[in-house]
């Protein structure tokens, strides 16, 4: 995929983009970048992919800096970013905390969002996980904490979210440097703290109104996104709902393949196949 920047509305917003043909989003969350999905893109048939980075995260940590990065906010920022690169509809494909920036956007704009493909995504009250709520309140790794702390951290959550020390160790090679390069700690606490748990609750009654092809894949054994939010999600946007046993958080590093068989039956979907 190739890696592109655009200034909208004053933010430098980053992609990675390969394909052509009606367009697919992906959304990514924390602690990764548009890298989560580097597997799962090249799987997508027949469609221009494009793995979207939010706004203070990643490459573009910086651009968190004295600004909103809440998920709410998230959801405005792309649909001004899929305004601005001339996108009128589009699927969405999320992860974790971009799964509440592609519901909120979904809810908000209904008119920009013609599927949605959430797989162990923050939903409802399901989140934050106790992990990051703590470092959101106490600013520890920042403040307290020794070097090396926040790589210890992130070591950590990848562990608990990939199903191999293998899976793990590439997903710290592939994230951990966008902290190194900027802002390392601090960057993470300030994304901690900009998580509101009412920025899903707040549209969680309007998700079966959204009546749009949707579908959910899910790790089973996810400690940090249980899998009866997957089982809600299902039955409130009337989607299939398709659970991978034993498997754990990082599903697009972790099943590339699963991801991408749900993304081409979801495009399948909204294309009337």
């Amino acid at each position: 995929m190739q890696s592109h920047t655009a200034t909208v509305d004053g933010i430098n917003m980053r992609w990675e983009e390969t394909g052509s043909g009606d367009p697919v989003i992906l959304i990514h969350g924390i602690p990764t970048c548009p890298a989560l999905w580097r597997d799962v893109a090249p799987l997508v048939q027949g469609h221009r992919v494009l793995a979207w980075e939010m706004p203070g995260y990643g490459a573009s940590i910086p651009e968190g800096k004295d600004r909103d990065i809440s998920i709410s906010a998230q959801a405005d920022y792309l649909v001004a970013w899929m305004r601005s690169m001339g996108i009128e509809r589009a699927v969405l494909a999320a992860h974790d905390l971009g799964g509440g920036v592609a519901q909120i956007a979904a809810v908000r704009y209904p008119e920009k969002v013609s599927g949605l493909m959430l797989t162990n995504a923050i939903s409802y009250d399901s989140w934050p996980v106790p992990i990051v709520d703590v470092i959101a309140r106490t600013g520890a790794i920042a403040k307290h904490a020794p070097d090396g702390s926040l790589h210890q951290l992130l070591k950590l959550i990848y562990s608990k979210g990939h199903e191999t020390d293998a899976a793990a160790e590439a997903a710290f090679e592939t994230h951990a440097p966008h902290y190194d390069r900027h802002g390392e700690a601090a960057a993470f606490v300030r994304q901690a703290q900009s998580l509101d748990v009412n920025d899903t609750k707040s549209i969680a009654d309007q998700l079966p109104a959204l009546n749009i092809p949707a579908r959910i894949v899910w790790g089973a054994a996810d400690e940090f996104q249980k899998f009866e939010y997957a089982e809600r999600l299902a039955k409130d946007l009337g989607a299939p709902l398709r659970s991978i046993e034993g498997g754990l958080h990082f599903t697009p590093e972790d099943h590339p393949a699963i991801i991408a068989e749900e993304i081409n039956a979801l495009l399948r979907s909204v294309n009337g196949g």
